[in-house]
C-alpha cells in the first residue's frame, strides 16, 4: 500500500501554494500501536471513515521492538496484570499468564488489528509532517514517505487523533563532566538486550520500573552493578496477597476504602512482604503511597539482600573514569544506563495548539481534549495505576461520539466541550501526587473511567 492517504482524487483546495485533498467523512489517527488501533476500531464503529498513519513498517508502537523507536527490551512484560491490560472487546486468552511477555502483546495487538479488519485503512512507512486547523474545525494533514523520501502530500480531514505515544522520546538529564566521561553512556531506549551488560561494570541511573528491571539483569550479568536513586519509592512486589498486585489495589478502591485507609494498608503490606528497604541502603519515600508512580518489581529486594546490586544516591558529576555522587564517594563503571524516562513530544503539532506550557506539559481536559479545537484529541497520554488499553478504548469511544453528535446535536456537542474545556487542569487522582515530568498526568484509574463513563453518557443525542 503507498503511503498517501486513500484515494484522494482531484485537489479541492490550496495551501501555501500545494494542493489538499479531501478526505470528507474521515477521521486522522496518528500512530498504529494500542491507542491509534482503538481509536481507529471506535471511530469505524460510530461510522467515521478512517486514515490511519504509521512512520513505521507494521502495528504495535512501542511493544513492536523491531521498530527504531520501541523502548522495549527482551525481558519486557507487562507491569499491569491482563484483566487490566486487555481491550475490554477483545480479551487476551485464558491461558496466558497474569503478566504477559512484549512478544505475546504484539502478538496480541496483531490479532486486534486483524479481527476488526484495522490494516486496510494503515498507511505504512508514512510519517506526518504538520497538523494544521483549517476552515470549519476541519484539519489539513501533511505526511511523506518515513525518512524524508519522496513528495509531501496534504489530506484535509474532519478530525485527528493523536496516538504517537509518550515513550519513545529519550529524556535524557544533563551532568558537569558528562562529555569528557571515557565509559559507554546509554539511555535505556537504547538498551535490547542483557548481553549488553554482561561482564561489565554497569551505574543504572533511575529508580522507575525500566530502571529497576535493568538493574536485576545487571545484577545476573554485570561484574558490578550500582543503582542510583534520586529519591526513595514504594517497591510493590508484582504479586500481594496471592494475587497480582494491581488487583489488590482494585479491590480496595471499588469497596471505597478511604485515600488515608489504602495507604495504610498498602503500606503495611509492604513493610510486611517487602521490609524496610532503608536497611539495604535505599533512601526513605519522601511521599506517600499512591503520590508516586508505582514500581512493581518483586527481584530487585531478592538482589539487593543479596549483595548484587549496590543502591547509592544520586549523581553529581562526571569525571573521565569516575562518577561522583551527591555523597561524595566515587565509582569507576566503564557502562552507565540513564533510565531517566521520556518526554511527550507531538513533533508535527504547533504547541499552542495543546497550550503546552514552559515544562513541555500540554494542557487538555482529561488528559486527551484541548481547549477550542473540539475536533482534534490525545490519545493515551496517561499514567495510570492500572493498565493503559482499556482506558484509552473508552477515551477514544467519548471521542468518537463527541463527534457524532456535532452532526446530530451540534448545540448540544457544544455545550459539552465547554464543560470539558473548564476541567482543563483538573486532577484525575485522589492522591496529591508527585509535581515531576513523570507524574504530571498520573491518573487513578477507576476515578478517570467514572468520567469518562460521564461524558460517553451526556454525549447521546
Amino acid at each position: 500500500m503507498s503511503y498517501a492517504g486513500g484515494d484522494s482524487g482531484p485537489a479541492t483546495a490550496w495551501r501555501n501554494g500545494s494542493p489538499v485533498y479531501d478526505r470528507e467523512g474521515t477521521v486522522c489517527v496518528i500512530g498504529a500501536g494500542p491507542s491509534g488501533l482503538t481509536a481507529m476500531k471506535n471511530l469505524r464503529e460510530e461510522g467515521f471513515g478512517v486514515d490511519c498513519y504509521e512512520r513505521e513498517t507494521g502495528v504495535g508502537g512501542a511493544w513492536n521492538w523491531r521498530h527504531d523507536r520501541s523502548p522495549v527490551y527482551a525481558s519486557t512484560h507487562l507491569i499491569s496484570s491482563k484483566p487490566f491490560t486487555q481491550f475490554p472487546d477483545f480479551p487476551m486468552p485464558d491461558d496466558w499468564p497474569d503478566y504477559p511477555k512484549h512478544t505475546q502483546v504484539l502478538a496480541y495487538l496483531d490479532h486486534y488489528a486483524d479481527h476488526f479488519g484495522l490494516r486496510p485503512h494503515i498507511w505504512f512507512g508514512s510519517e506526518v509532517v504538520r497538523v494544521e486547523p483549517a476552515e470549519n474545525d476541519r484539519w489539513d494533514v501533511t505526511t511523506r514517505s518515513t525518512g524524508g523520501y519522496g513528495t509531501e502530500r496534504t489530506h484535509r480531514y474532519d478530525a485527528v487523533i493523536v496516538a504517537n505515544g509518550h515513550n519513545w522520546s529519550p529524556k535524557l538529564p544533563e551532568f558537569e563532566g558528562l562529555d569528557t566521561f571515557k565509559g559507554e553512556v546509554i539511555h535505556a531506549s537504547a538498551y535490547k538486550d542483557a548481553a549488553q551488560l554482561r561482564n561489565r561494570k554497569v551505574l543504572v541511573i533511575g529508580a522507575g520500573n525500566t530502571g529497576c528491571d535493568i538493574a536485576v539483569e545487571a545484577a545476573q550479568q554485570a561484574a558490578k552493578c550500582w543503582h542510583s536513586s534520586r529519591r526513595g519509592y514504594w517497591y510493590a512486589p508484582k504479586f500481594a496477597l496471592g494475587r497480582p498486585a494491581d488487583q489488590v489495589n482494585d479491590l480496595m478502591l471499588h469497596l471505597k476504602l478511604p485515600l488515608k485507609l489504602r495507604q495504610f494498608i498498602g503500606q503495611k503490606t509492604m513493610k510486611s512482604t517487602v521490609g524496610d528497604l532503608t536497611r539495604f541502603g535505599l533512601p526513605a519515600p519522601d511521599h506517600k503511597l499512591y503520590e508516586t508512580h508505582p514500581i512493581a518489581n518483586s527481584q530487585l529486594v531478592y538482589y539487593l539482600g543479596h549483595g548484587d546490586i549496590t543502591p547509592v544516591p544520586d549523581v553529581k558529576l562526571f569525571h573521565r573514569n569516575s562518577v561522583e555522587l551527591k555523597d561524595g564517594q566515587e565509582i569507576e563503571p566503564d557502562l552507565v544506563v540513564m533510565a531517566t524516562g521520556y518526554q511527550p513530544v507531538f513533533e508535527f503539532l504547533d504547541p499552542n495548539l495543546l497550550a503546552v506550557d514552559a515544562n513541555g506539559r500540554p494542557r487538555l481536559a482529561l488528559h486527551a481534549f484541548p481547549k477550542r479545537f473540539p475536533t482534534l484529541a490525545v490519545a493515551g497520554l496517561l499514567q495510570p495505576d492500572s493498565g493503559l488499553f482499556p482506558l484509552v478504548h473508552w477515551q477514544t469511544v467519548a471521542f468518537a461520539r463527541l463527534l457524532k453528535l456535532r452532526d446530530s446535536a451540534p448545540g448540544k456537542a457544544a455545550s459539552l466541550y465547554r464543560k470539558l474545556e473548564s476541567e482543563v487542569d483538573k486532577s484525575w487522582t485522589d492522591a496529591k501526587v508527585k509535581d515531576s515530568s513523570r507524574h504530571w498526568f498520573e491518573i487513578s484509574h477507576l476515578t478517570y473511567l467514572k468520567a469518562l463513563e460521564r461524558l460517553i453518557q451526556e454525549a447521546r443525542p
